[in-house]
């Protein structure tokens, strides 16, 4: 499924998937190599207004940041 990523920095990602017929958005904080890589899961929600305030709380962007990743799936 698609990823989306902060267009300033990379380190905001959310995933898409689908399960059991539901689309769930992931977002997830890349910490950058230099502090040990990994990521960290902030939350999962059902619905778009969700991740926009999933974003809200945690993120310093919004969706309008966010652009498809060029990793390939």
């Amino acid at each position: 499924m698609p990823e989306l990523v902060c267009g300033c920095c990379g380190r905001w990602r959310v995933s898409i998937e689908l399960i059991r017929g539901r689309h769930v958005y992931r977002l997830v904080h890349r910490y950058p190599r230099r502090f040990g890589g990994g990521d960290n899961v902030l939350g999962e929600v059902g619905t778009v207004a969700e991740l926009a305030a999933l974003l809200g709380q945690w993120s310093p962007v919004s969706l309008a940041d966010l652009r498809e990743s060029d990793r390939p799936a």
